[in-house]
């Protein structure tokens, strides 16, 4: 006779909770970065990332690596912010550095008080306080502190071919933002009188080429950055006084 055996009974029964691990009194591995101190968790939603602190990134990238070096994940790495996050708001570096270039030019611009320089011209009542007196100046205080800019020397000196197409192909934002500039005070320097009546774009085109040569030829020429600057203020004052001596 076969014996029949039986399976045992299974109960069923709630397992019993995990212990629960002692809090180590170690601190913790990560702790909020110190001033000026970057943090090191992995990259911040792009929600939460201002464009100043991305282009912060760029601009010290610029200073070490220079622009043909770096790349988008050199600046997702330095700003610690995603790839995606750059993509969505430049196509490629390219654009980065044109946005800091620009960011540059507009705090030079608002340092020499570019912007009201022309208008407050209108209420001056002291001799040659005029429009163009007052843009001549203001062009001459950028292009001396463009040709020590730490930005422009960099790009000068250790990758020039970066500026080519700007200079024989196309014109950047900065320019653009330049020659705007210069215009809005032409046209309130031609209506005080202290500008000579010409078609305002054809002028500033001047004012931003003479500038500019200054800036990045200037110190081939010469050591003797104090004439270089007397002599385009006085090239820039009879190219747009209106009966020039």
């Amino acid at each position: 006779m076969s014996q029949r055996r039986n399976a045992p009974e299974v109960t069923e029964t709630s397992s019993p909770p995990p212990p629960v691990p002692a809090r180590s009194a170690e601190p913790s591995a990560y702790a909020p970065p110190a001033v000026g101190q970057a943090a090191t968790r992995g990259p911040v939603p792009a929600n939460a990332i201002d464009d100043a602190a991305i282009l912060d990134a760029v601009y010290e990238l610029l200073l070490t690596l220079g622009p043909r070096r770096m790349t988008m994940a050199d600046i997702a790495r330095g700003a610690q912010v995603s790839r995606a996050t750059l993509y969505r708001r430049w196509r490629n570096v390219g654009e980065a550095i044109a946005t800091v270039l620009t960011r540059e030019w507009d705090r030079l611009a608002a340092d020499a008080e570019f912007g009201r320089m022309a208008s407050d011209a209108l209420a001056g009542d002291e001799p040659g306080d005029d429009a163009r007196t007052r843009i001549v100046d203001a062009v001459v205080a950028i292009a001396r502190t463009s040709r020590t800019h730490p930005l422009v020397r960099t790009i000068v000196d250790q990758d020039p071919e970066f500026l080519l197409p700007y200079l024989l192909r196309r014109r950047g934002r900065t320019v653009d933002h330049q020659l705007a500039a210069i215009e809005e005070g032409l046209r309130i320097g031609i209506a005080d009188g202290s500008v000579r009546d010409a078609d305002v774009a054809a002028l500033a085109r001047t004012v931003v080429l003479s500038a500019w040569s200054s800036v990045l030829t200037g110190p081939v020429l010469t050591d003797d950055l104090a004439s270089l600057d007397d002599e385009l203020r006085h090239l820039l004052d009879q190219h747009l006084r209106p009966n020039p001596r």
